[in-house]
Order: C-alpha cells, then sequence, then structure tokens
C-alpha cells in the first residue's frame, strides 16, 4: 500500500528501543528499512517477541558481523544504495569502526545519518551509557514525578526513549525535505537526556528565574483543582476542569451552581489558593456514584473526564479496536502476536503495517539482489562468521 516515503530506503543499525522505533515509524510512512543485526540476531531480541516486534515489526533483517572486514566491507558496500543510516551505538564508536560521519559521507554525500545516543554526539556526558531511566532521572522527571512524601518516582512507560524517536524522525524528514532542495545529505543528533530536557523545560525555566524549585503534586498538575484523581465507587477516575468556563460547567453538572457565586472559586488564582476545600467538595460527590455515572455526567456537560483504566481494561477499550492502535497479526515464530497499530492516518498514503522479519530472513535479497552477489557467498559468509 503507498506510503509517504515510497522509494526511500533507511539502514537501521538501532537496538533497543529509540533508535528502531524511529527507523519502524520510517517504515510506516513507506521507507524500506532493512535492520542489521548481529549474526544469530539482534540481542534485544532476548527481552521477547512482543517488545522485539514492537519496534521493529515491518522491517527486513540481514544478518552482519560488524567486527569481521568482510563484515564490515560489506557495509561499505551497503551504503551507497541507502538515503539514511540509524545508529544509536554510543558515540565514538562508529568512529572507531570506521564509519564515522565523515566517511560515510564520502561513501554516499545523500546520506542522512540519524545518530541516537544517551547524551548526545557532545556535552559532559557524551561516552556515557544510557537507557530511557537515566533520561528521567538525570533530567529532573523522577523528582517531579509522585507525591510530595513519597519517593522520586518513574515513568513506568519509555517516555524518553518513545519522544527521542519522534525527535529523530523529525529530524530524518527535515533532513529529508533538505536534501531534495540541496542534493546533500547530513548528520542529526538527538539524545535520551535532550529529551528529558524538554519535557522539564517549564519547571527548570520557572526555577530559572525565580529560584523556587517546583514541588511533586501527585495526580493534581499545576495544583489547580479540580484536576485529580477521585475514587468513585468501583474505581478511579480522572477530572480535569481547570478553565473557568470549565468549572461552571462542572459546577453544573454536579448539581452545585452555588459554587458559581463563592468568591473562593471566582478566578483560577482563587481556586489555586482553595485546593483542598475542592477536592473535598468533588470527592465526596465522586464516591457516591459509579465510574460510568461520573463520565456519563461530566461527558454531557462536556467536561474533560476519564475512568482511570487498568491495562486489562485498556486492551478491551473499543477505541483502541476501532482506531487499531494495536494490530493482531499472524508470527512467524508464535502463530500470532500483537503490533503497534499505524499512529498517523494518511488519506491518500496510508502505509501499511508488515511482519515481523526472522534474522537474516532478507539477506539473500539484500546481499544478492542490492549488492550482486551469489547464494554462495552468503553461505561462505556464514561459515565465516560474518552473516
Amino acid at each position: 500500500m503507498a506510503g509517504c516515503l515510497d522509494g526511500i530506503r533507511v539502514l537501521d543499525l538501532g537496538r533497543y528501543q529509540a533508535g528502531p522505533r524511529c527507523a519502524m515509524i520510517l517504515s510506516d510512512l513507506g521507507a524500506e528499512v532493512v535492520k542489521v543485526e548481529a549474526p544469530g540476531g539482534d540481542e534485544s531480541r532476548g527481552l521477547g517477541r512482543v517488545y522485539w516486534g514492537s519496534y521493529n515489526r515491518g522491517k527486513k533483517s540481514i544478518t552482519l558481523n560488524l567486527r569481521s572486514e568482510q563484515g564490515k566491507a560489506l557495509l561499505r558496500e551497503l551504503v551507497p544504495k541507502f538515503d539514511m543510516l540509524l545508529q544509536n551505538f554510543r558515540p565514538g564508536v562508529m568512529d572507531a569502526m570506521g564509519f564515522g560521519y565523515e566517511t560515510l559521507k564520502t561513501l554516499n554525500p545523500r546520506l542522512i545519518l540519524i545518530n541516537v545516543s544517551g547524551f548526545g554526539q557532545y556535552g559532559p556526558y557524551k561516552h556515557r551509557p544510557a537507557y530511557d531511566p537515566i533520561g528521567q532521572a538525570m533530567s529532573g522527571l523522577m523528582s517531579f514525578t509522585g507525591f510530595p512524601d513519597g519517593p522520586p518516582i518513574l515513568t513506568n512507560s519509555p517516555i524518553i526513549d518513545r519522544i527521542t524517536s519522534l525527535h529523530a524522525t523529525i529530524g530524518a524528514l527535515a533532513a529529508l525535505h533538505r536534501r531534495d532542495m540541496t542534493g546533500q545529505g547530513q548528520a542529526l543528533d538527538v539524545s535520551l537526556l535532550d529529551t528529558g530536557y524538554t519535557l522539564m523545560e517549564i519547571p527548570i525555566s520557572n526555577y530559572l528565574l525565580t529560584g523556587n524549585e517546583p514541588q511533586r503534586r501527585g495526580n493534581q498538575p499545576g495544583g489547580i483543582a479540580p484536576a485529580n484523581a477521585y475514587l468513585a465507587k468501583d474505581g478511579w477516575v480522572y477530572i480535569l476542569a481547570i478553565p473557568q468556563d470549565m468549572w461552571g460547567k462542572f459546577c453544573r453538572a454536579i448539581g452545585h451552581e452555588e459554587l458559581l457565586q463563592d468568591p473562593r472559586f471566582a478566578t483560577i488564582p482563587a481556586r489555586t489558593s482553595n485546593t483542598e476545600v475542592i477536592n473535598t467538595l468533588v470527592t465526596e460527590w465522586a464516591r457516591e456514584k459509579t465510574v460510568a455515572e461520573i463520565v456519563t455526567i461530566l461527558e454531557r456537560a462536556e467536561v474533560p473526564v476519564a475512568p482511570v483504566h487498568s491495562i486489562a481494561q485498556a486492551a478491551h477499550d473499543p477505541h483502541l479496536k476501532e482506531r487499531q492502535m494495536l494490530v493482531e497479526i499472524e508470527d512467524q515464530e508464535t502463530g500470532r502476536t500483537f503490533v503497534p497499530g499505524l499512529t498517523v492516518k494518511f488519506s491518500e498514503t496510508p502505509g501499511a503495517i508488515g511482519p515481523i522479519p526472522r534474522p537474516g530472513e532478507h539477506n539473500q535479497e539484500v546481499y544478492c539482489e542490492l549488492l550482486g552477489y551469489d547464494v554462495k557467498d552468503i553461505a561462505r559468509w556464514r561459515e565465516e562468521g560474518v552473516v
């Protein structure tokens, strides 16, 4: 099915999440993405089929030992055939392997090099290893998450990795547009810690301006009410009515129009000073109703509201199915599995979801059809540990 990036080839040397997720999005958009795995398979396959498939479905897979001279020679032959190369080794590793940007640019001046790392290609921590939790910890996100009297809390979803992959994708698309105008590729640099800082821009800026360090507020962003998780008769519900007109809708919906005349709640700053009063009122109202009743009442009043779903409840939500944000596919190893759906819905170039490849499944297609080698060469390389 046609995609926006039809005809674009991406060579994916990434591992784990942030890098491979970028390449997968490019595949969703129509690019032909070739995943380069070590002989035997990428080490992150060991984290499970669902994990690996969530970042690598829709790609082709070749195996290649980049520590061998023959493996490096094959990579040098592949580079001119591709529009983009993605890698998330620590800075300096590609140079040590003989594939720094200056070398790659010589091999293919049109190549776009996507560098994804923990701390960036320059900076005081560039040589440190990092994963998503490191970005959460160092950016201040962990210390800003949780309740005032509790410890720092890790966001239990790889939000740093996911947003970094989006930054990489945005950068790659911009570089591709620039190449269309100039004919020249370029290198781009995104990092996990930079992503963490983007999430903390407002709290850090406020601290730098005032010297006051923002405190954790649990489930209540900004300290304004009502904006919190409230306990109903059969579960939790999240209610958010911060704008003053939304506060009015909320008060009318719960049958307390008299609150609109109360000077304690007449403005957002006034409500901020009386957060506990509002939270107590909402808590008392919510605990007498079911989650479904609360959602129905507030949805009718056009007040933002949501049930706080468990994983099981989210998995069976009709929105997930209708929007195809998780898709069941046939799997070569397990028979069936679920993989991410297409995040962006295009009217004319919808793209398509591809299968999860086996390690080296496309060796013959790439090495023989693209580079012109024979199957006997692949057999010899396999014996030598090259593929």
